[in-house]
């Protein structure tokens, strides 16, 4: 064992490092985090200071007791884990474990940072350790207990008043708040109808279109004209004043200056990568982990190719400035470098908390000399960070924008635009995303032909065209992200898990790369908003992450702060528990009455997701249910589609005797015939399906299900399955593979059997899930016995001289128990 112990977070940065520190080092990684709160109430405890209860993840206990015994053999330790709050808490952790284990006693602990995995940048974090930063760790603490109280608190109300399994989460809650109020800004809009009107000039250089500005000698205006008649006599009068020919009354050129946006932040980076190569937030930051924690260039060994990706900041060190001025003056000119660094003021309060902004870490490495090492996403993202960065030190690009009025009569003139590059500075190299210069949108790139004031232009004609304006639209993971940073809520490590939060608790759902909100979702949040106000808050939330801020920089006390978090919270929580007893549950629509019955209809969240309902609870006839069909909605389904949807199960008729009927149930709208249930497919209408194709469908499955089985054996569980990707060996609760080169129909019990003990995984279902409650409790129990059987090794080794008295009473206290079972048998004859 080498006498010095370096640990770091993931497998593959170890593997990196390794190399670069050679044998008197050796690197472990934690495999992320190694604590947690325990998950049940009292976790923290708010009487006691928020004292935290911690356990150690059960995944990562064995990487935990290989760290430890590693350490116990080291001379020296050091933490090399992120350079952010979470990285700095993972050390802390790890320091707290080892501390517990008495394996520090009289051994350095040191902890070293880096923002690149590059031998220099290692050798040098090493040369110069420090302490762990506590603020760091009681930030990081401080918002873990906050998500924690928060959870803990407001889910139970949510189970009780919108449907159980909800959960409410402090910071994902605001955001999907946030993509509520844009879907109901959406379904309250009304769109305004409105025409414009173009000119289609031919110019002996180049034809070109002019678009209208002044009407009868006003400002043409947007809702100038809002019909097609009054567009048609617009166009009648310019075409007669302008007998043919517009004139050139004047001719403004202006030069101006386009500077390149600075290198990436985590937030910058999602959102370009989502924008030029439709990565999602997870897709980017994955990728990006594996560009950062190396890759392997043949010769030249495995090295990190970008800077850490998590990060706030938009500085870049001496060396990488260096670096990337001589790369601009070596690749596009001398020209193209300016006479000093671009330096970027960044928004965010915390930066300095990570060093730099995510950059190449050696601006040398082009995309083109290392994109036969990258599959093809990490060549695409590192190409983008890559170019990013180079553009941020180049010179402003150089723009023309000649801009011409037209005159058509003397009460009626157009406009036209065009910008052309003069010097391309950065634009040689790198243009951000097409919504990030919107401004520049409409004439970008357009050159137009020499004119002059007095000059006469041949119109070939006047057209009109009709618009509509058009809702805000819905939230893409770009859009998302920019939202969520503007307005300050979570952070850059924390958007990526805001949104994976968001889709698997299916509050939201995308719909053409953009969120919709699902009926749940917003019944979530429209109930937290009603009754939760401030914690929903935008400002109030974003407030919170500046005072854990301050908590980082060392500026605030964590524990006040969840003080003055926690004593409101706490009794707002209490009160709302009293009051809600009085209050329907949530988002409960009344549609109106069903005409024949008079009974109330409403649409509401139930047991099982949205529903409609006919008749309430104090009826003497029990209500009926309906579930809503895919791409309804309880808040715009009406009371005529609601009625529809009661007329199901529909009968079809008969067949062999079975009535035939069609339903629609949790999973979607099926047929069905005795115990026999088919699923319509998407082209099916459960409402207007004939007989003949339902006993198609019917038959069909039934088809399947005869031919499912392969082989079976009498008296065992175990059968050999055809499923939905292929023969698979099953016993009800675990199912197995079939190796490829095996025939299924081939397969013996005991060959079967043998792959299921080896390969087996818990069967998908409700027999799957109790299978799976099987396997993990045997699991724990298999760690119990291991637990106990360490613990009487341990006492066995430190007892050895007492070996044969333990023998002689176990002897005795067998016959003292076979003498007292012969007595109670005695008394029993």
């Amino acid at each position: 064992m080498a006498r010095n112990l370096l640990i770091v977070e993931s497998p593959a940065k170890a593997r990196t490092i390794n190399k670069y520190l050679g044998k008197d080092f050796t690197v472990l990684a934690s495999y992320g985090h190694v604590r947690d709160l325990v998950p049940k109430e009292g976790a923290v405890d708010p009487d006691d200071g928020f004292a935290m209860r911690y356990d150690v993840i059960e995944k990562n206990q064995k990487h935990v007791d290989a760290i430890a015994k590693a350490a116990k053999a080291a001379e020296n330790l050091y933490l090399a884990t992120d350079p952010d709050r979470e990285g700095e808490a993972i050390s802390w952790h790890i320091a707290e474990i080892l501390r517990e284990r008495g394996l520090l006693k009289d051994k350095p602990l040191q902890r070293v940072v880096f923002t690149e995995i590059t031998p220099r940048a290692i050798k040098e974090a090493i040369a110069n350790p420090r302490g762990i930063a506590e603020p760091l760790v009681d930030a990081q603490q401080a918002r873990r207990a906050l998500d924690y109280l928060v959870g803990f608190n407001l889910s139970p109300v949510l189970w009780r008043k919108v449907q159980r399994g909800l959960s409410a989460g402090r910071v994902q809650s605001p955001a999907l708040r946030m993509i509520v109020e844009r879907e109901e800004e959406i379904e309250a809009f009304q769109a305004r109808e409105y025409w414009t009107v173009q000119a289609e000039c031919r110019h002996p250089s180049q034809p070109f279109n002019a678009r209208l500005v002044k009407l009868d000698g006003e400002k043409f205006e947007q809702f100038t004209i809002t019909d097609g008649e009054t567009a048609e006599d617009a166009r009648t009068r310019i075409t007669r004043d302008a007998g043919g020919v517009l004139q050139v009354t004047d001719v403004t050129r202006k030069e101006r200056k386009r500077r390149p946006a600075p290198p990436f932040t985590t937030s910058t980076l999602q959102q370009e990568a989502a924008r030029k190569l439709g990565f999602t937030t997870k897709r980017t930051m994955q990728v990006a982990q594996k560009l950062y924690e190396g890759v392997s260039l043949g010769e030249e060994g495995t090295v990190g190719l970008i800077s850490y990706m998590r990060t706030d900041s938009v500085h870049l060190s001496g060396e990488a400035l260096g670096e990337l001025r001589d790369v601009i003056a070596r690749d596009f000119g001398t020209d193209s470098v300016p006479d000093k660094p671009n330096f970027y003021k960044s928004k965010s309060k915390n930066a300095q908390e990570a060093h730099e902004a995510i950059r190449p870490t050696s601006a040398l490495r082009t995309p083109s000399q290392v994109a036969r090492y990258l599959d093809d996403d990490g060549r695409r993202l590192y190409e983008l960070v890559w170019k990013r960065a180079v553009a941020s030190q180049m010179v402003p690009a150089t723009l023309n924008t000649v801009s011409v009025e037209l005159a058509a009569g003397s009460d009626h003139a157009f406009r036209v635009s065009g910008t052309t590059v003069v010097f391309p500075g950065f634009l040689a190299v790198y243009e951000e995303g097409k919504d990030q210069r919107a401004a520049d949108a409409d004439d970008e790139g357009r050159k137009l032909p020499p004119m002059q004031p007095g000059d006469r232009i041949p119109l070939d004609a006047v057209t009109t065209a009709q618009h509509f304006t058009e809702p805000p639209p819905r939230y893409s993971e770009a859009s998302l992200v920019k939202a969520l940073e503007e307005y300050g809520i979570g952070r850059p490590s924390t958007y990526a898990s805001i949104i994976a939060t968001l889709l698997f608790r299916k509050y939201v759902e995308l719909d053409s790369r953009r969120f919709r909100p699902t009926d749940v979702g917003r019944a979530v949040s429209k109930f937290l908003a009603g009754h939760f106000t401030q914690y929903v808050d935008y400002d109030f939330t974003a407030r919170m992450e500046d005072e854990l801020d301050a908590v980082s920089r060392g500026e605030e006390e964590w524990v006040p702060l969840m003080e003055r978090f926690w004593t409101p919270f706490k009794q707002l929580v209490e009160d709302k528990k009293e009051s809600l007893d009085k209050v329907d549950a949530g988002s409960v629509r009344i549609l109106g009455d069903d005409p024949a019955s008079g009974r109330p209809v409403s649409a509401r969240i139930g047991k099982y997701g949205p529903l409609v309902q006919m008749g309430t609870v104090e009826d003497e006839e029990k209500p009926k249910f309906a579930s809503l069909q895919p791409g309804q909605s309880i808040y715009s389904i009406t009371l005529e589609q609601a009625l529809e949807l009661f007329k199901m199960p529909r009968t079809l008729g008969e067949h062999d005797g079975e009535p035939v009927t069609v339903g629609i149930g949790r999973f979607g709208p099926f047929a069905k015939r005795g115990s026999t249930y088919a699923s319509l497919t998407k082209e099916d209408d459960p409402y207007t399906i004939g007989l003949d194709r339902a006993v198609q469908l019917i038959e069909e499955k039934e088809e399947i299900a005869r031919n499912r089985i392969i082989r079976e054996w009498d008296g065992s569980d175990v059968q050999v399955l055809n499923g939905r990707y292929g023969p698979y060996i099953s016993n009800g609760q675990l199912n197995a593979k079939i190796p490829k080169d095996v025939e299924p129909s081939s397969l013996t019990l005991e060959e079967a059997t043998r792959l299921i003990e080896e390969t087996g995984k818990p069967a998908r279902g409700r027999f799957g899930k109790k299978a799976a409650k099987k396997v993990v409790a045997k699991k724990a129990a298999k760690k119990v016995a291991k637990k106990a059987a360490k613990k009487a090794t341990a006492k066995k080794a430190t007892a050895k001289k007492a070996t044969a008295k333990k023998a002689t009473a176990k002897k005795a206290a067998k016959k003292a128990v076979k003498k007292a079972a012969k007595k109670v048998a005695k008394k029993a004859g």
